[in-house]
């Protein structure tokens, strides 16, 4: 469905601001929904999106999003990752995120997901991964922790880049974060 600019209140004249990403149908075709915290996520990463002046949700802002927000994904950091996990992402608006802003994530190391508008496509990719993971493991609800290791599986997403530089190594770490999704 094509999607109709942005108008400014000025009759037909569009706006000069980017629009709010909007993201797509999140459970498509699929039995499974997201979880609250999940939901919270989401909302929180469109948010950031939004304030920072990006087009696309990505895969940094779901990562910022989900520390902020889900408890059980703080739980798979040790609290001085955490600290400095944050810390790189609060950087990103006057930092080294810069280089980001205007350009679309897509790290071409997983398949492109078109059905999530208002994402990138290393975004969508990660969501899908994550609907599909709490699928197989018969989940009723996607969760936090599935959107962590599917985000820590794309090994050239911004949210594993913001990972390696805050000392988190994305492969030993999909690996601890796999466990604890299989417990929860």
């Amino acid at each position: 469905m094509p999607r109709t600019p942005a108008t400014d209140g000025v009759g037909d004249v569009p706006s000069p601001t980017r629009p709010t990403p909007q993201p797509g149908p999140l459970h498509a075709d699929r039995g499974v929904q997201l979880s609250a915290e999940l939901t919270s996520v989401v909302a929180g990463a469109r948010r950031r999106a939004a304030r920072t002046g990006d087009g696309q949700i990505d895969t940094a802002h779901l990562l910022h999003s989900l520390l902020e927000t889900d408890p059980a994904v703080c739980e798979a950091f040790s609290g001085a990752e955490a600290a400095r996990l944050l810390g790189y992402l609060v950087q990103r608006s006057i930092g080294y995120g810069l280089r980001w802003a205007g350009a679309v994530e897509d790290s071409g190391a997983v398949p492109v997901v078109r059905e999530y508008a208002g994402w990138s496509p290393a975004a969508a990719s990660a969501m899908a991964a994550a609907l599909a993971r709490a699928e197989r493991l018969g989940a009723p609800r996607a969760t936090g922790l599935h959107l962590l290791a599917a985000l820590a599986r794309d090994p050239e997403c911004r949210a594993v880049e913001v990972l390696r530089r805050g000392g988190v190594e994305p492969e030993g770490f999909e690996g601890r974060v796999a466990e604890l999704v299989e417990r929860a």
